[in-house]
Order: C-alpha cells, then structure tokens, then sequence
C-alpha cells in the first residue's frame, strides 16, 4: 500500500500578510484592544487635569485692603490684604495681586510652553527609540514633577515644575494617542481618536468636581496627580506597538505582538506571518525625522497644509473660549460647562467621518468653514436687539455654535492627521502639527485684546482663520477606506492600492522605490 504523506509536506505555509492584514485576521478591535484602548482613553482625564490645574491653581479671588492708605510697596501691601474666599491658590500664598498678578498667567503660559516643546521633541524620539519606553519615561517624569509642583517652597520652583510636567504632559499625550490608534485596526481609528477627545472633555469636567471638594491648592495638585501612578503601573504591561515594530524592519517581534493580540482575542488558530516591509530601516541607517518631512514633496505639502489647519482649529477654539470671557455664576460650574459643551462634537463627527459621502477631508471642512461662517455672522446681528429684545441668534449663541464646531474639527484632525502620515514618520509628523497648534494656542489670548480696535475684530479673525481652513482642508486626499502607509516608500508604490481591494486578493511583492 502507498502510504500517505505527512500533513506538514502537503500543507502550504500561511500567506505572508501586512499589519493591515494581520490585525484584520486576529481582530481589528478584540477584547484585548478594547482592554488597551479603555486603559490608553482612560489616561485623557489625567492629562485634562493637568491642563486645567491654573485655572484653580492660581484663581485670583477678590480681596480687600485693610487701610485707608495706599501701600507704596508690595511688602507693604501683603500686609494689609485680606482675601474674602475661603480657599487658597498660588494667589492667595505667595499674594500674585496688583503688579505680581501677571506671574499666575506666566505660570499658565510655561505650561503650553512645555507642551510645544513636548510635542517637537517626543516625537522623533518615539519614532527612533519606541512608543512604549519614550511613553512611560514621560508619564514617569509628569508625575514625579507633578507631585512636586504641590510641594514647591516658592514660585520660581512652582513655574519651572509646570514648564516641566508641560514637556512631559504634552510628550507622553501625542505618543499615547498614536499607541491608542496603533493597537487597532484601521477601521476603528475614528472611534478611538473620538473617544479619546472625548475623555478628555469629561475630565475637564471631572477636575471641576474635585476642585469643589478640595480648595487647598497643594491638596489639590496632588490629588490631580495620584492617577498617573495608577496609569503607570497599569501602562508597564503594555506591549510595544505592533506597526512600529513592523516598520523597523523587526518583523519577528512584531509577529510575536500580534500574536499575542489573537491570543487574547481568543484566536488561538491563527498564525501570523508577516511579509518584509518595502521601507524597513537597515542597520545603520539613520531613523526618520522632522527632515523628511521636508524632503519628500508629497510630506512637505501635508505637513504645511495640516500645520495650518491644527493652528487654526487651536486658534478658534482657545479664542472663542477667552472671548467669552469670565461668566458670571459659580466658578466650578462654568468650567464643567466649558468641558460639556463639547460632547455634542464627537458623535456628530464620529458619525460623518465614516461614511463614503463625506469621509474626513468633507467633514472637516464642513465643520471648519461652519465655525467661520458662524463667526463671521456676528457682524450681521441687529445692533442691540440680541439682548434688549431676546433676539434668537445672539453673539453667545453663535459663539457656542462656533466652538462646537471647531471642536469637532479637532477631534478629526487628530485621526486625519494620524492617516496621512506613513508610521515610521507618524510621531514625527504629529509633533511638528501639535506645535503648530501649541502657536495658536499661545497667540488666542491676544485676539480678544482687539476689540479696542473693533468689537466684531476677535469675530473677524476667527471667522477668516476657520474659513481659509476650510478651504485648504479640500487639498488634502481622502484616507478613508485606504490602507496605512507603513513606509515612505508607499506613498510612491503602484500598488498603494484601496483597502477593500487588498482584502480582496493578495497583494503582489512591493519593490522599494528611490524617494
């Protein structure tokens, strides 16, 4: 009898596949990714708090002088204040009033200082040396200056501590956000950029909370900061990122991630194979930068098109929110407020973005130019019947409307941005965007200040930045339904092809192209 032959010699070997493939085979979003991701948007209420730490910090409340002469020097005048809260701040202890008072501003401006400086410098160090170590020394180091912020004896340690947990903060935030979308499929980078904006917006809410409960300023930056040490040590057992792995040219170590990922997903069968990838870095060549972004055609026009836009978005929001000015009421109320007023955006785009009709470049121009046109109205409401005859449509109304939408703006130009870029160039690419964003962050408080030129003039600017936004936006390709760039080289390949079509069929080998 003619025995038959061994199963392994008549079996073909599983079919080499791309990231995109294999996380498709073992579960774009699974219990593990799902796990992850919670874990990862989870982490947005820690860094909210952390942004939103001056605004109680350093609160500046109403005092009054208890003499009838006036101090002729500051010495003299710590003397005779008697602040009338029964809370205290940065403020309150080191008396930050009169000529001293622009230090609590200056301890706010350090902060967003340290986030540009965070953002032009995580970047490339994650691209270079890996999301999970850059990752977790940042969120290391937030906490640990944090926590001395709430001990600082003076305010020249306080400022230098907030400029630290700003570099920090703003680091560890971007990588973060690119681990969340890199543990999943593409197909679920709308839902977890969305959610972790989202997050974020509770946890300006949540800060609020405790700030009611805690009106002692130390007490207040520690409690704020106890969540990262839980972050940390749950981060600690977090694999490093399957795509960057891929796109160093580590293929074995990739495989091992993504198998652990089916593992965990309880696809136990399946067996990852990955195919080289066209653009994997050699031994001894040096890591991508911020100069590839600027050596490359199609980089360059991205990265000055998205430059503008993350500006823009950054602009119109902060402006918009400092326009309003302080409101009237209970202090912890307006700022749980000012994070609700946001909720609305994300549904509203996580819905648009991900049908074929509109996609991320329709919607976010959309959004943009709406915010623009709703800032531009302004000039065209009845002179004073908006608010001595309850008019309709009044300036705060379409303010609100305004911000509304450029928030959901900026919840799609995290995603759109994340696409655009191919992974061994993504950290790089975010960085250089969110310090542009950080620009307009830092340049929104002085728009306000134009009303002495003209009271429309804030609404003006706004109004013009989120329309030429909008238009530039169109500039920009569509990546929905398209496959994630893993190297530079795919950007230039014939066989950059539709996602869906990929799926379809087996993708023929991709030879290296000269960029």
């Amino acid at each position: 009898r003619h025995q038959r032959p061994p199963v392994a010699s008549v079996c073909a070997a599983p079919p080499a596949m791309d990231v995109d493939e294999s996380l498709v085979a073992v579960g774009e979003f699974g219990c593990y990714q799902k796990q992850l991701t919670c874990t990862f948007v989870l982490l947005q209420i820690y860094v909210a708090c952390q942004s939103m730490l001056i605004v109680l910090v350093g609160v500046q409340p109403d005092y009054k002088i208890s003499t009838q002469d006036i101090p002729s020097t500051h010495e003299e005048l710590i003397k005779h204040v008697v602040f009338e809260e029964d809370l205290t701040s940065i403020a309150t202890e080191w008396y930050l009033i009169r000529q001293e008072a622009y230090k609590v501003n200056l301890a706010g401006s350090l902060f967003f200082l340290g986030l540009l400086f965070g953002n032009i410098l995580f970047g490339p160090l994650s691209d270079r040396f890996g999301r999970k170590p850059i990752f977790l020394i940042g969120l290391f180091l937030d906490v640990v200056f944090g926590f001395i912020s709430a001990i600082a004896p003076n305010y020249e340690t306080f400022a230098l501590t907030r400029l630290l947990v700003g570099i920090m903060n703003g680091g560890m935030s971007l990588v973060s956000f690119v681990l969340t979308q890199e543990f999943v499929g593409k197909s679920y980078w709308a839902l977890t950029g969305s959610l972790t904006n989202l997050v974020f917006a509770v946890g300006i809410a949540a800060f609020s909370v405790i700030g009611y409960y805690i009106r002692d300023w130390r007490v207040l930056i520690a409690a704020a900061n106890c969540p990262g040490v839980l972050f940390f040590f749950l981060f600690i057992a977090v694999p490093e990122s399957p795509r960057w792995l891929y796109s160093q040219g580590r293929t074995k170590e990739a495989e091992e991630v993504l198998q652990n990922i089916a593992h965990r997903n309880g696809n136990e069968k399946i067996f990852i194979q990955l195919k080289p990838c066209a653009g994997r870095k050699k031994i001894g060549q040096p890591a991508h930068g911020f100069m590839e972004l600027v050596r490359h055609p199609i980089l360059r026009w991205r990265s000055i098109i998205l430059m503008y836009v993350w500006y823009v978005c950054s602009l119109v929001y902060y402006g918009l929110t400092l326009n309003a000015g302080e409101l009237k009421g209970n202090r912890y109320l307006n700022i749980a407020m000012n994070g609700l007023v946001e909720l609305p955006a994300f549904p509203l785009c996580l819905y648009f973005i991900n049908k074929p009709w509109a996609g991320r470049r329709k919607t976010m121009t959309a959004f943009l130019l709406f915010a623009g046109i709703a800032c531009v109205s302004t000039l065209f409401l009845p002179g004073k019947q908006d608010r001595d005859m309850g008019f309709l449509v009044d300036v705060t109304s379409l303010a609100l409307c305004g911000k509304l939408a450029v928030s959901a703006a900026f919840n799609i130009v995290y995603v759109f941005t994340a696409e655009l870029y191919p992974t061994v160039i993504r950290n790089a690419g975010l960085g250089i965007c969110s310090m542009s964003c950080r620009v307009g962050g830092i340049l929104a408080p002085f728009v306000p200040s134009l009303k002495s030129l003209n009271p429309s003039m804030p609404f003006i600017v706004f109004g013009i930045a989120g329309l030429s936004g909008g238009f530039l936006s169109l500039l920009l390709p569509e990546t929905l339904n398209k496959p994630i760039a893993e190297s530079i080289e795919d950007l230039h390949s014939p066989d950059y092809q539709r996602l869906e079509d990929k799926r379809k069929k087996r993708p023929q080998p991709q030879e290296n192209t000269e960029s």
